[in-house]
């Protein structure tokens, strides 16, 4: 176990541990599901197995509730304190990190985990891509080569959102976006209604606000965060493997916003792949997405096979 973090080691806010030593965090506790369902939930390209997930996603999720279980308590005993008897809100989880990173597996894993403990039985999962602007509208400011980068969000309406879960609404909906047609679907919606837990999955959930020091962000409504966090070089080759993948098969179905990829043999299809990373996914990653690694509590980092080597923890 060691500290790190930016600056010296005995000036960081976070302590690192290594795999093992995070593993035996849960060494002791049941794994509650099955090969199958784990199966179920990988990504593309994620060699997702129940021995990552006994040692990294079990930890996690019982910090997770720990953290949950302690701001019950806290809500309860400043109820006690003001005389009030307000009706606790969600605990709202952020999770970030480039694409391909493997962000989206790890909040679909942490939903299931998290909905096993005691204390957090109704989790809910949204994804911030419902809350991309249409493509109609991103052609129209002239922003479809920058879908992911921050502006090409309804960022009010994601604050808007998280700001309703976060007041004790009943009931919250969000847009569906659909990856088939890589565009949101009009007229369907997501529904929450008053979870435990609500995980908040997407590339830019930790940005600061923009526009004064007096605006809100959205990750300042988060209960904890946490980024997903490997090495560019990695993420490129992931986000490749990934591609090809889809290539032979989603983007052969010809509903898909893809399609005309579908028939590109592997040389053009691992070109096209590499010019989307380095004019996209790569840019967005640099200049937007990792600069705010340092402002999650939680970062799990990645080695070059997919699977998490180490992670840092922020201090108390």
């Amino acid at each position: 176990m060691s500290e790190t973090g930016g600056g010296s080691a005995q000036t960081s806010p976070f302590v690192e541990l290594d795999r093992a030593d995070w593993a035996e965090l849960a060494a002791n506790a049941h794994l509650p599901l099955q090969e199958t369902e784990i199966v179920q939930m990988r990504g593309l390209g994620d060699p997702l197995d129940m021995r990552e997930v006994a040692e990294v996603y079990l930890p996690l999720s019982r910090l997770l509730s720990l953290y949950a279980a302690g701001t019950k308590q806290l809500h309860r005993v400043t109820s006690d304190f003001l005389g009030e008897r307000a009706a606790r809100t969600p605990f709202v989880i952020g999770v970030a990190g480039s694409v391909a990173v493997g962000k989206s597996t790890i909040a679909r894993l942490l939903r299931e985990l998290l909905g096993r403990w005691e204390d957090t039985p109704h989790v809910e999962l949204v994804t911030t891509d419902g809350f991309l602007l249409p493509n109609a509208e991103l052609e129209k400011r002239g922003l479809m080569e920058r879908k992911g980068f921050p502006e090409s969000y309804d960022r009010r309406a994601l604050l808007r959102f998280v700001t309703e879960i976060k007041s004790g609404a009943s009931e919250v909906r969000a847009p569906f976006y659909s990856h088939l047609s890589y565009d949101i679907v009009p007229d369907a919606e997501i529904v929450v209604r008053r979870p435990d837990v609500l995980i908040v999955e997407g590339l830019n959930v930790l940005q600061p606000a923009i526009g004064g020091q007096n605006r809100l962000a959205v990750s300042d409504l988060f209960d904890f965060s946490l980024y997903v966090d490997a090495r560019t070089g990695d993420i490129a080759r992931w986000y490749e493997e990934r591609f090809l993948k889809l290539q032979r098969g989603a983007f052969a179905n010809p509903r898909s916003y893809f399609h005309r990829f579908a028939s590109l043999t592997e040389d053009e299809a691992r070109s096209r792949a590499s010019q989307i990373w380095r004019s996209i996914n790569e840019p967005n990653l640099l200049e937007n997405i990792r600069p705010t690694r340092s402002r999650a509590k939680l970062v799990l980092r990645k080695g070059s096979d997919h699977t998490v080597s180490s992670v840092l923890l922020r201090k108390l």
